[in-house]
C-alpha cells in the first residue's frame, strides 16, 4: 500500500510537471472557415505565408490510449503550426490503465489543455462548455449537424465535448475494415489453397491443420495460432465476439433488435456459451496462446509486430501499428486479411457497418486548466481546413504524394515504404489523429480523405501476398471480405449504444451493475478460458453474473434506446402497460 501511496505521489508531480504552462505563448487569433452543406467541405485557412513570424502558441493534450509520441522538431506538425500559429504537443498511455491515468489526473487536480471526455471528468468538473463558443468557430460548428450537438448536451444543458469520428464527408471511402474482425495472416489462407471460411469450426480447424504443418517461423520461433487480448479496457477482444457470431453489429454492450427495438444480453446466449467452450477446447490443443491471461497490451503488440500470431479477434484500428511494423520487417505472408465469421456457416454477418451516427457522446474536451480556451477552439477550427485537413491526412505534397494529371493523388513505393516505418512517423508525420476529422472524399471532392481510402492507391499499396489473397476471393479491398452493411442513424438512432453505456457511472443502478459486469467478465472468463472443467467454470461463471444483477443494466439501455428514438424520430415505441 505505501509503494502504491508513493507511485500516485510521483505520478501527480510529473503530471503537474508535464503541464505547467499549457496553452502558452498567445497570440493573435488565425482564422478559417469550413462549411459543411450535404456532407462536402469548403474554404481555407487565412493564416498566410507569412506566419512563421509569428509566435506559435503551444497547447497539451493527453489520449487515454496507447499512440506515437512525435519528435519536437517533428516536419509536417511545424508546417501546420507555421500556417495556423499553433501546434500541441500529445501524450499518451504508457504504464497504467486508463483509469488509473485519468485518476491521477483528477487527483493532481492539474490537466492538459485537450483531453478525451469521460463520466469521471465531467463528474470532477474539470471541463470546460464549450457550446456558448460555437458560433465564433464554424469549422467546428458545422462539423455535426444541429441534431447531433444537442445529443452532447450534458445534464446542465451545456456541451463539453467533440466528437472525433465517424463524420463521412460526401460519401464512404472505406477500403480497411477498421474495426472488429477474426484477423487471419494471408500465409495460412494461401497454404489451404484460399478456402471458404465463414464459421467458427472451420477457422479453428484451418487453424490446427496449419500448425500442425507449420509449428516454428523460419528464425525458429514457435508460432501462435490464435491469440486473444484480455488486458484492461481491451479485454472486448475476448467477451464480445458472440454478438457477432450471431450477425449482430457492434453495438458493443449488448444487442438491440431492429425490428423490435428490444435490448438483450449477448453475454447469456447459447452463442457465448458455445464460444467460450471451443476456446476452452482449443487452449486445451495448445491453439490458444496460454500467456494470454498475463501479457500487457504492449507485449501483445509486440506479438502481433513478430508475424508469430497466425489469428485473433480484434479491432484493426488497435493493431495497425504492429501490422505496419510486419511491413517494415518484410516478414513474408504475415499480413493480415478480415474474416466475418458467424456461429454456423452461411449466416450474415455485420461486422463492417456504414454508419453516421444520429446521437452522439464522449469526445475531444478541453479542461478547465487550459489558459486560453477560444485559442484551444480556433486550432480545433484550424485543423479542419482543407489544406490542414491534406496535410493531416496525406502529408506534404512531393514528399508523402503526387498529384497524376487527372488530380487524383498517388504515392511511390518509397513513399509507402516511409509510412510504416516508425522513425519516419515520429519525425514528419503528423495526424492529429485523436482531434475532429472526416472520413470519406477530401474536401477537394475528388480524392479520398486518406491514402489507404484511396481505391488505386489502396491496392497498389498492398503487399503482393494480399493482393494475390483479396482476388482469390474476388474482392479488391479488406471491406469486400466482409458483408457490406449500412445503418441509417435517423432509422436506428441508438446504434452504436455503447456510446450510451460510455457515459454511464455507478450513481444508477444500472451503472452500477455495468461495472460489476465488466469486473466479473474480467475476472471469470480468462478463467473460463483454462478451466480443466469447462461447464463447472460456465456455470461459476454464470452464477457471479447474475448476481451483478444485469436486469438494471438492461432496463437503463432499454430506456436509452426508446429515448433515442424519440429524440430522433418524435415517437415514443414503449409498450403500452
Amino acid at each position: 500500500m505505501k509503494k502504491r501511496v508513493i507511485a500516485a505521489l510521483m505520478c501527480i508531480a510529473m503530471v503537474s510537471i508535464l503541464f505547467t504552462g499549457c496553452g502558452k505563448n498567445p497570440s493573435k487569433d488565425t482564422s478559417s472557415n469550413v462549411a459543411k452543406s450535404n456532407g462536402t467541405t469548403n474554404g481555407d485557412t487565412n493564416s498566410g505565408s507569412n506566419s512563421s513570424s509569428k509566435e506559435i502558441k503551444e497547447f497539451t493534450a493527453f489520449f487515454d490510449r496507447q499512440g506515437i509520441e512525435l519528435n519536437d522538431d517533428n516536419e509536417v506538425k511545424q508546417i501546420i503550426a507555421d500556417k495556423i500559429g499553433a501546434k500541441c504537443k500529445e501524450t499518451w498511455l504508457t504504464g497504467q490503465t486508463a483509469e488509473e491515468a485519468v485518476g491521477m489526473l483528477i487527483a493532481s487536480d492539474e490537466y492538459p489543455d485537450f483531453i478525451d471526455w469521460t463520466p469521471q471528468l465531467q463528474d470532477a468538473d474539470a471541463l470546460v462548455p464549450i457550446d456558448e463558443y460555437l458560433d465564433k468557430y464554424p469549422n467546428i460548428k458545422n462539423f455535426w449537424s444541429d441534431i447531433q450537438w444537442n445529443s452532447l448536451k450534458q445534464e446542465d444543458g451545456h456541451i463539453y465535448s467533440i466528437p472525433q469520428f465517424g463524420n463521412i464527408n460526401e460519401k464512404p471511402m472505406d477500403t480497411y475494415q477498421g474495426g472488429e474482425a477474426f484477423w487471419v495472416q494471408t500465409r495460412v489462407l494461401k497454404w489451404a489453397n484460399y478456402p471458404k471460411i465463414e464459421s467458427l469450426d472451420q477457422l479453428f480447424k484451418l487453424l490446427e491443420d496449419y500448425y500442425a504443418a507449420n509449428p516454428t517461423m523460419a528464425d525458429g520461433n514457435p508460432v501462435i495460432p490464435f491469440e486473444i487480448l484480455a488486458y484492461d479496457w481491451f479485454y472486448f477482444c475476448l467477451e464480445n465476439p458472440p454478438q457477432f457470431l450471431d450477425g449482430w453489429p457492434n453495438n458493443g454492450r449488448c444487442i438491440v433488435d431492429p425490428t423490435t427495438f428490444l435490448v438483450s444480453d449477448y453475454n447469456v446466449t447459447p452463442t457465448a456459451q458455445r464460444y467460450f467452450k471451443k476456446l476452452n477446447e482449443e487452449y486445451k490443443k495448445g491453439i490458444v496462446d496460454p500467456e494470454f491471461m498475463t501479457m500487457n497490451h504492449d507485449q501483445f503488440l509486440e506479438k502481433i509486430s513478430s508475424g508469430r500470431v497466425l489469428s485473433m479477434v480484434e479491432q484493426r484500428w488497435d493493431f495497425q501499428t504492429a501490422e505496419d511494423s510486419i511491413k517494415a520487417q518484410n516478414l513474408e505472408g504475415c499480413t493480415y486479411v478480415p474474416l466475418g465469421i458467424t456461429i454456423e456457416p452461411g449466416m450474415k454477418e455485420k461486422y463492417y457497418v456504414s454508419n453516421e451516427a444520429t446521437v452522439l457522446s464522449g469526445g475531444l474536451s478541453i479542461t478547465k486548466s487550459c489558459k486560453d480556451v477560444e485559442g484551444a477552439l480556433q486550432f480545433v477550427n484550424d485543423l479542419l481546413s482543407p489544406e490542414i485537413i491534406t496535410l493531416r491526412s496525406w502529408g506534404v505534397e512531393g514528399k508523402d504524394y503526387l498529384v497524376g494529371d487527372d488530380g487524383l493523388f498517388y504515392r511511390t513505393q518509397e513513399m509507402r515504404d516511409n509510412a510504416v516505418k516508425s522513425e519516419y512517423k515520429a519525425s514528419h508525420i503528423c495526424s492529429y489523429g485523436y482531434f475532429p476529422n472526416y472520413s470519406g472524399m477530401n474536401p477537394d471532392g475528388k480524392n479520398a480523405m486518406t491514402p489507404d481510402t484511396q481505391p488505386s492507391e489502396f491496392f497498389d499499396s498492398l503487399k503482393p501476398e494480399v493482393q494475390e489473397c483479396l482476388k482469390a476471393y474476388g474482392a479488391k479491398t479488406y471491406v469486400d471480405m466482409l458483408d457490406n452493411n449500412v445503418i441509417d442513424g435517423m432509422e436506428e438512432p441508438w446504434y452504436p449504444i455503447y456510446s450510451f453505456v460510455g457515459e454511464m457511472t455507478t450513481e444508477t443502478p444500472g451503472g452500477l451493475a455495468w461495472t460489476k459486469m465488466e469486473e466479473t467478465k474480467k475476472q471469470y472468463l480468462p478463467q473460463v478460458v483454462i478451466a480443466d472443467n469447462f461447464d463447472t467454470a460456465w456455470a461459476d461463471y454464470m452464477k457471479a453474473y447474475k448476481g451483478c444483477k444485469p436486469e438494471d443494466f438492461l432496463t437503463e439501455v432499454q430506456e436509452a434506446v426508446y429515448h433515442r428514438i424519440e429524440l430522433v424520430q418524435g415517437k415514443d415505441v414503449r409498450p403500452a402497460k
